[in-house]
């Protein structure tokens, strides 16, 4: 049976520090001399969605975390990854200063200010810096700079807001914000959440994840012009890892790989509306409990996460036990007759019967999907196919190939499912016409709810018990 336990954890937006592979050192300690110096890159980064995080399934994730890790392996000559791991946006920049790290990959901005300190690789990502308020508690949000003044406004002390907000004061003379040591974005857009704080300013991919964990989050506009986000490096710093790394952004973002990273951690953090959310939320404490044992047994059975299980159930029926589409689709897992039939389901609005059916269903579906398909691409691709079929899945996948994009990258792939309701495209297909958008508005929603149940949801380990926690301001080194 395919194992799949694991599987979405990495990719999902919760994120704790953990006893992971090799023994930490404290910042003050001296490191142990892994391999020579000439052998190693360092990388600074920080605890965050959109950086580097360690889910609760004890393994390394996020996006910079994933793009030190390929850059230092497509250097191909035994060149080791170390990570310094800090607490704060204002820590990131005075280790490379200083030289205790390299690199910076650490959602950094690319300003006129730092372009005067710092060398940047390059960029990889756009943001947008926006103003971040509290729906439920104001009304009458700001519109626009001039509102902002007298406004009380906390932004994290280091980082490319103040730049901006001391850009603006200019033509705004009366404009005031408070900065923040030793905070950083994620803390202080949650305290906006919670109603402790006003205003903040912050990125607008940050936003949007954090988005689907508080849905009375809500955008003001938009300060200045968008940003890029690229890794920083030290003026003094030897010219050809720069010259490398530029090489390295140069590579992945020709042959998609950029493309499929970005879409694995931000491709979904849209999908969902704030009632979507409000709702999903008000029915994980209402409806969900009543079947998290049966999701629990059916991960048991087939290795899949429960969470999964319960995101897919709810994108099928809301967890309404009785839901029955007009096509006779039915259930909590919203199965067919011929599936049910295939699957030994008596009782398609029986949850005992239907749950543990679905799993099982899903699974097919992974085995389905090609080897060649790496995780998590091949668990969306399954998810698609449970949804329109395979038949409709491989089509996208042959139509991707003739498109010269990646027929394994779901980040490609979702763009031709939607193309196969055109007659220019699925005239030429062996399984014909497909409404493709539905699958990937049925995948991308799932991604979304699974998320929300990762952060909010324990995980289901009957082998391990207890989950150790380690101290986030920590250096960990990690030996790839």
């Amino acid at each position: 049976m395919f194992k799949l336990s694991f599987i979405f954890l990495v990719f999902s937006l919760t994120f704790v520090g953990c006893d992971k592979p090799s023994a930490p050192t404290s910042p003050a300690a001296k490191p142990a001399p892994v391999i020579k110096k000439d052998k190693v890159i360092t990388f600074v980064t920080m605890n965050s969605p959109n950086t580097y995080f360690v889910n609760d399934d004890n393994e390394f994730a996020g996006l910079e975390y994933d793009l030190a890790k390929l850059f230092v392996k497509s250097l191909n000559d035994g060149t080791q990854l170390k990570l310094i791991v800090v607490n704060h946006v204002d820590q990131i920049l005075p280790a490379v200063l200083s030289g205790k790290a390299d690199i910076a990959a650490a959602d950094i901005s690319v300003t006129e200010v730092r372009k005067k300190r710092f060398n940047f690789s390059t960029p990889y990502q756009d943001v947008q810096q926006q103003v971040v308020y509290n729906k439920e508690t104001n009304k009458k949000p700001p519109q626009n700079l001039k509102d902002l003044v007298g406004l009380k406004i906390i932004v994290p002390t280091g980082t490319s807001f103040v730049e901006r907000l001391t850009k603006l004061r200019k033509s705004e003379p009366d404009l005031k914000w408070e900065e923040r040591n030793s905070e950083n974005s994620e803390k202080l857009i949650l305290e906006v959440a919670s109603g402790e704080i006003e205003y903040t300013i912050a990125d607008s991919h940050l936003i949007a994840n954090l988005q689907n964990y508080h849905p009375n989050l809500g955008i003001a506009f938009a300060i200045g012009e968008p940003e890029k986000i690229a890794w920083a490096l030290a003026k003094d710093a030897d010219p050809k890892l720069l010259e490398k790394a530029d090489a390295f952004f140069t590579k992945i973002k020709n042959d998609g790989t950029l493309r499929n990273l970005i879409d694995r951690y931000h491709g979904n953090a849209k999908r969902l509306n704030p009632l979507d959310i409000k709702t999903f939320l008000m029915n994980s404490n209402k409806l969900l409990p009543k079947y998290v044992h049966l999701f629990k047994q059916a991960q048991d059975i087939t290795g899949i996460d429960w969470r999964l299980l319960a995101a897919i159930s709810y994108q099928e029926s809301h967890w309404n036990t009785f839901n029955t589409s007009p096509t006779n689709v039915r259930g909590l897992m919203m199965l067919t007759e011929n599936t049910a039939d295939r699957m030994g389901v008596t009782d398609r609005l029986d949850p005992k019967q239907s749950i543990p059916a679905g799993a099982k269903y899903i699974n097919q579906m992974i085995e389905t999907i090609p080897e060649s398909v790496p995780l998590p691409d091949r668990i969306y691709m399954a998810l698609a196919s449970y949804n329109v079929g395979y038949a409709h899945v491989e089509d996208a996948r042959i139509l991707a190939q003739r498109l010269k994009l990646n027929p394994d990258s779901w980040a490609d792939v979702k763009k031709t499912l939607v193309m196969l309701n055109n007659p220019n495209y699925y005239l030429n297909a062996k399984y014909g016409y497909c409404s493709g958008g539905a699958p990937v508005i049925f995948v991308e929603s799932i991604r979304s709810y699974h998320n929300i149940l990762v952060r909010y949801q324990p995980s289901h380990n009957p082998e391990q018990d207890d989950y150790k926690i380690a101290s986030r301001n920590q250096i960990v080194a990690l030996n790839d």
